[in-house]
């Protein structure tokens, strides 16, 4: 394993600007390059002359980081000291790694205070025991001093008509649909699946740092994984000491058949030109859906700046982002999130407009195959009477918006 992070938008290895546990905002920032060229100026030489404009490109990125010359014409003397300074910065650095490889085992240390809550709150949860008078009476008072702050909140109805019900449905279904990040990624058909969803847990790992991410599910007809998990490797920069995302790998699902909900499959009439008989063609497309977070994407060479190996590292990026949200949000503050308080505390408003594209780089590989197999059928029956039929339950809105309960 390399000694340094992966910076995913450059595709180089640079320890310094790799994602971290303390660098991924879920809203990332644009971030301009030095050495790059205007747009404008791109786009001329790019339809003038593109291996110029490559070559252009190549030599500017070069000089980023080279030595301007300013230290070698020192004194000698300065020189020394500045090199005396170099080594002091090192032992920094030194101190840095232990210091976030101690804060690491700290929060392995507290994931094991945490423990009883969640399983506490897993059990209240599913259904398996009913919290306990002073819970329910603290818990009340939480909710009062909250509809007090808020006074559009409603309360529970003492006089409802209540059916009997075990634990709390479609808690984490609710919880998940009011992030917004993770309510672009869920879809209609994804919702019969996570409503099987019964806890979401965070597990350190022992032999390395790192983490996994756990998705229990109850029986259900669409795989026969009773957990879905994906670990998270870090590695340590060297620059700076901080653990970076690695490496990242997810479960295999075993789809149920006719219940995969990572394709859809087309059926598709074509009439022949000539014997003017019709035949009836199936073709399995990719499909979005948030079961797509599972899936173990290799990161492109490092010599590989095609469009598709940028795309991917972005995909990397996005996954690497999620997973720190599932494991600083989602899985400390589940409550919270299915109450909707999460949104006033995060600084998210319910009426406020998120960028819709935001996981489109979770799907853009497999549209654009999707896009060119589309054009070779057209190629091949240009004189067929299609009739396109989908059996995929088509997107009808965007996700609810969260409202506070």
């Amino acid at each position: 394993m390399s000694d340094k992070g992966v910076d995913i938008k450059n595709g180089e290895k640079q320890a310094d600007t790799a994602p971290t546990p303390q660098n991924t905002p879920i809203f990332t920032a644009p971030l301009a390059s030095a050495a790059a060229v205007s747009s404008e100026t791109a786009d001329a030489l790019a339809a003038q002359n593109p291996a110029l404009l490559s070559m252009l490109q190549g030599r500017l990125g070069s000089l980023i980081g080279a030595s301007s010359g300013y230290i070698e014409s020192l004194p000698k003397a300065v020189r020394e000291r500045v090199d005396g300074l170099r080594y002091l910065q090192q032992q920094h650095t030194q101190i840095d790694k232990q210091l976030h490889l101690e804060i690491f085992e700290l929060e392995k240390k507290y994931s094991q205070l945490y423990a009883p809550l969640y399983a506490r709150r897993t059990s209240i949860i599913q259904g398996a025991a009913e919290p306990t008078a002073d819970e329910k009476a603290e818990g009340a008072k939480i909710a009062a001093a909250e509809r007090d702050a808020d006074a559009d909140a409603s309360g529970i109805a003492e006089d409802a008509d209540e059916e009997d019900v075990a634990g709390v449905p479609d808690f984490w279904l609710t919880a998940l649909r009011n992030h917004p990040q993770l309510a672009e990624l869920i879809t209609d058909r994804d919702e019969g699946a996570i409503k099987f969803l019964r806890d979401i847990r965070l597990a350190y790992l022992d032999d390395q740092p790192g983490f996994r991410l756990e998705f229990e599910f109850a029986e259900n007809p669409f795989f026969t994984n009773a957990v879905l998990a994906k670990t998270y490797v870090y590695e340590q920069s060297d620059v700076a000491g901080d653990l970076e995302f690695g490496s990242a790998k997810g479960t295999e699902i075993d789809w149920k058949p006719e219940h995969d909900l990572s394709v859809t499959v087309e059926t598709k009439k074509q009439r022949h030109k000539t014997t003017n008989r019709t035949r009836v063609v199936k073709k399995t497309v990719p499909a979005e859906t948030f079961f797509s977070f599972f899936a173990t994407v290799q990161e492109p060479d490092e010599e590989d700046d095609s469009e598709q190996a940028d795309e991917t590292r972005d995909r990397i990026e996005l996954d690497y982002e999620l997973a720190e949200e599932f494991k600083e949000k989602i899985v400390p503050c589940a409550v919270d999130w299915f109450t909707g308080k999460a949104l006033a505390y995060e600084g998210l408003d319910d009426d406020e407009e998120y960028d819709d594209g935001f996981m489109d780089d979770y799907y853009d590989d497999d549209d654009d195959d999707d896009e060119s197999d589309d054009d070779d059928d057209e190629s091949d029956d240009d004189d067929d009477d299609e009739d396109t039929l989908s059996r995929s339950a088509k997107e009808a809105a965007e996700p609810p918006q969260c409202k506070n309960q």
